[in-house]
């Protein structure tokens, strides 16, 4: 039976057997936080035409090259361009062009000055006075300035945000290729388990597990499919294994990853399929059993609330991510100060779930959770990281410094 290892070496062998899943293409607007399979190229300038950056006035800036509060410069107004419209006259000397955002700069004119800070009503056929110079170019926006015909606009490997999926569909691209997101079979373990739509007996619980685990599983991009509770026999387990292991790209079960007489993850990948990883040097969740099935990857999570939300996001998330080509697979920490003393009566590396802030001196300070109880949901829902006690059994005082993960920060952002 393989032995337990590290935190570290259980997420590089389950990263080992995740490869980027087929490339789809997919609408642009179903692609925002999804990872380019491709190099995408817009196939105009953008903009394809010098336009006015505000609301303001087209013209030629030597013109105000003179102008001052004491002196200030008149100019007629002769036409008005709106948004969508072009002005295909001449701007004389002495002439302006009110000019609305977005519109297109008139040949004659080589800078837009802001409305506000113009004198006169502004309609054609007015006049308007200029108290200041312009320069050059001023207010104006470049025809290209922010891409060219058959650059590319987002890279390969490139994560598209809510902002990307605007800036492709004004290039053009209205279908994207992205890696399949991975389909994940959720399956909980157990006899004393029910339907969250049923009020429990005596000796039954609900099933929360697979709503958490699936939601885990979205979050990281991945579509969940909770799948049939299934009931504390080799046979029924291995039964549903198999048939998971055929039908998604990864199958994830929680309960039964133990060494008692009902627990049977470990025999059944084992006969099933490869058995790699059996405990690892974390608590919670010291049992987190990992193998392949057919090709897929297999992982058993213990029961315990807390133990397999701390296996999912540390072990399981880093794999889901890379099967959709994305190139970090850890999320972001900081260092902060412990609010309390913590007392270490366990050599593993713990995770403790725990709120972090900042003080009246910007400092980071983590508050571990009271209750660090591996069967409750209600402390991760109350947490935004986890504060790490590395292995050994040191404690540690208040004021300490330790590793905080934080669990609402994408991997992408590098602090």
């Amino acid at each position: 039976m393989p032995e337990m290892i590290s935190l570290e070496e259980a997420r590089a062998l389950v990263l080992s057997h995740a490869a980027p899943l087929p490339v789809e293409t997919v609408p642009v607007l179903e692609a925002v936080g999804r990872v380019a399979a491709a190099d995408l190229k817009s196939d105009i300038d953008i903009s394809p035409f010098a336009h006015s950056a505000m609301d303001g006035f087209a013209v030629r800036a030597a013109e105000l090259a003179e102008a001052s509060q004491e002196a200030p410069v008149e100019l007629d107004v002769v036409a008005e361009i709106a948004a969508g419209d072009v002005f295909e006259g001449s701007i004389e000397a002495g002439q302006c062009v009110r000019i609305m955002t977005g519109a297109p700069m008139p040949d004659d004119a080589d800078s837009v000055v802001k409305y506000d800070v113009v004198t006169g009503d502004g309609k054609p056929g007015s006049r308007v006075a200029f108290s200041a110079p312009t320069a050059v170019r001023s207010n104006v926006r470049e025809a290209g300035e922010e891409a060219k015909a058959g650059e590319t606009v987002v890279s390969k490997g490139e994560v598209i945000g809510s902002a990307g999926v605007g800036f492709l569909a004004g290039c053009g691209i209205v279908e994207v290729p992205t890696h399949r997101r991975p389909r994940v079979a959720v399956i909980s373990i157990g006899s004393e388990l029910v339907d969250p739509t049923v009020v429990p007996t005596p000796g039954k619980i609900r099933n929360s597990n697979s709503y958490a685990l699936a939601a885990c599983a979205q979050a990281a991009g991945a579509v969940p499919v909770i799948l049939p509770i299934v009931e504390d026999t080799k046979e029924a387990l291995a039964a549903a294994v198999s048939a998971a292991a055929d039908a998604y790209d990864f199958v994830v079960t929680s309960g039964g990853a133990s060494n008692g007489d009902f627990d049977f993850i470990k025999p059944v990948v084992s006969e099933l399929g490869e058995l790699l990883m059996t405990t690892v040097n974390i608590r919670p969740g010291k049992a987190q059993t990992f193998g392949i099935v057919r090709g897929t990857p297999v992982f058993g999570l213990p029961g315990n609330p807390a133990a397999a939300y701390v296996g999912f996001e540390m072990i399981i998330r880093p794999a889901l991510r890379k099967m959709q080509g994305y190139a970090h697979f850890e999320r972001p920490s900081v260092m902060a100060k412990l609010s309390r003393d913590v007392k270490k009566k366990d050599a593993r590396r713990i995770s403790l779930r725990g709120t972090l802030y900042k003080n009246d001196e910007g400092e980071y300070v983590v508050a571990p959770a009271k209750n660090q109880s591996s069967g409750l949901f209600g402390v991760i829902q109350r947490s935004n990281c986890m504060a790490i006690l590395p292995e050994g059994l040191d404690s540690r005082t208040a004021g300490s410094l330790v590793q905080c993960v934080l669990l609402d920060v994408s991997e992408e952002v590098s602090l």
